[in-house]
């Protein structure tokens, strides 16, 4: 169902302070959530599914549309409310522009940052996961690292190749400046013959997206909540 033809079933939360940029975040699709019981107001955001770009998918996947999350990023960043920003992440990747576009804008918030990968995290939801201050993920869950892919019309020239190395590159810089895999590491995973039988690419779970350097701690809500916590009182102290 879509919820900007429903705007009734989108839930309403209430904050102290900013009552204008806490309507403007309320007023997305993504079901935002801002508590204010805790020992900070945090807004939580939600990517799942697929990351909708710059086409509309069919109505029975499950998508996270983007132009409705960077408006809802940017208010967050302007709210004097909110001391915080939670990420839960449990996507199959999406739209790359898309996907490298949302991580940009978390990875430039001046508030704490942290994510959490539930599920799975794959394709353009690995830069997703790291471009919190602290990234954190649950035993079960799974990332999959692989090349960039592109549905519809292919030329057959130079030319597509050399866009695909050069958007490559970008997504490549972006994971290893903001997590510690070494460049070399992500390349050899991401071009892993041996692993997928039908792909190219690497399946990592939650201890060993840790071990290999991309997401910074195995956890759950709780470990991720009072990281957040700390981030903020520090930011405090500081």
């Amino acid at each position: 169902m879509n919820f900007q033809e429903r705007p009734d079933l989108i839930p309403d939360v209430q904050t102290p302070n900013n009552e204008a940029a806490q309507e403007s975040i309320h007023a997305t699709p993504t079901q935002p959530v801002t508590p204010s019981g805790g020992r900070h107001a945090i807004h939580c955001l939600t990517i799942i599914g697929q990351v909708e770009g710059h086409y509309v998918l069919p109505e029975q996947n499950k998508t996270t549309k983007y132009e409705a999350v960077m408006p809802q990023i940017v208010a967050v960043e302007e709210a004097e409310s909110i001391e915080g920003l939670l990420i839960l992440l449990n996507t199959v990747g999406g739209d790359v522009e898309a996907g490298l576009a949302l991580a940009e804008m978390i990875a430039g918030m001046s508030k704490p940052t942290v994510s959490l990968v539930l599920g799975g995290s794959h394709s353009i939801g690995v830069p997703l996961a790291v471009s919190s201050d602290r990234s954190f993920i649950v035993p079960s869950a799974s990332m999959t690292i692989h090349p960039v892919r592109m549905n519809g019309l292919v030329l057959g020239v130079p030319q597509t190749l050399d866009y695909f190395l050069r958007m490559q590159e970008r997504i490549t810089d972006f994971v290893v400046r903001n997590s510690a895999v070494p460049r070399d590491r992500f390349l050899s995973l991401m071009l892993n013959t041996s692993e997928l039988a039908a792909d190219i690419g690497s399946v990592l779970d939650g201890k060993s997206a840790v071990r290999e350097g991309l997401i910074d701690r195995l956890g759950g809500l709780r470990d991720a909540l009072d990281c957040l916590y700390s981030l903020i009182e520090g930011k405090k102290d500081a």
